[in-house]
């Protein structure tokens, strides 16, 4: 009878195939040629290991300048996430005002609007500011977005700060600002760093939002690129598309991948207290 052991063994490396073996295809398939796709079987090899599809992805189809538009909007977004989020956070959580829990819970109701109920009211509005078309409304929509549940997690992390640290800045006759930046940041950095990272992979993946603003070619994003990798007849030119998706996936694997301990600890930063 079989071992509850070799039971999860055979459990786990089922559960590997089925991860690892589509990034096997697309990795293998980005070196195929058109002909390759249409004439072997789906999964056999490629002949030739030719970088020609990975050269016409990034340059025939702009995948370097839509990556730049994707790191631009990105940055900028998590950037004034994180600031606006942890200030906010500080303020609902730790200092003692009247009405803050009111404040806290409409902050955190913004969790349960569902994005696509608002992007027609929010085009409307960008067209008649007449900022549409460009990479402003990608920013405020993703803050708008990432504002909730970057105050929701920050306010849990700070609540993890034991308060007599807090309470030791103020009697050294620190105020709000050095309380906030000398003592709450250093001491909620790994909920920060997990929750950029977060964020970092919530905006680098969108298509909706991205394609619902913007509809020049030169302000697309990374993933609304990927749309584009079309033949002169309307045919999909899979080596290029599959090279550009190869570049995004395991770009962000190794990204992924160096920071992976860290994102742990901060993730089990806010559960305990003290």
């Amino acid at each position: 009878r079989l071992s509850r052991r070799t039971l999860t063994n055979v459990l786990v490396a089922i559960i590997a195939v089925v991860e690892i073996y589509p990034l096997f295809w697309i990795l293998t398939s980005s070196f195929k040629s058109q002909d390759e796709f249409t004439t072997a079987p789906l999964w056999s090899l490629p002949q030739h290991f030719d970088l020609g599809n990975y050269s016409a992805a990034w340059l025939t189809a702009n995948l370097g300048t839509d990556a730049l538009n994707s790191i631009t909007v990105t940055l900028v977004s998590m950037v004034v996430i994180l600031i606006l989020g942890s200030a906010a956070a500080f303020a609902l959580e730790v200092m003692v005002w009247r009405g803050r829990t009111s404040i806290l819970l409409f902050v955190i109701g913004g969790l349960m609007v569902p994005t696509q109920l608002i992007l027609l009211p929010l085009f409307t509005i960008y067209f008649k500011l007449g900022i549409n078309n460009s990479l402003l409304p990608l920013i405020i929509t993703y803050v708008g977005q990432g504002l909730p549940l970057t105050v929701f997690l920050m306010a849990t992390y700070f609540r993890s700060v034991p308060r007599e640290l807090f309470e030791a800045c103020a009697l050294d006759g620190g105020g709000v600002f050095r309380c906030f930046f000398s003592v709450g940041l250093p001491m909620v950095r790994n909920g920060i760093f997990t929750l950029g990272m977060l964020l970092f992979f919530s905006v680098w993946n969108d298509l909706l939002v991205a394609l619902t603003f913007n509809s020049k070619p030169s302000l697309s994003t990374i993933q609304v690129g990927l749309l584009n990798f079309n033949g002169q007849y309307g045919q999909v030119e899979y080596g290029p598309l599959l090279a550009a998706i190869s570049i995004v996936i395991f770009a962000t694997f190794i990204v992924y991948a160096l920071i992976n301990q860290r994102v742990m600890r901060g993730l089990t930063a806010g559960s305990v207290k003290g």
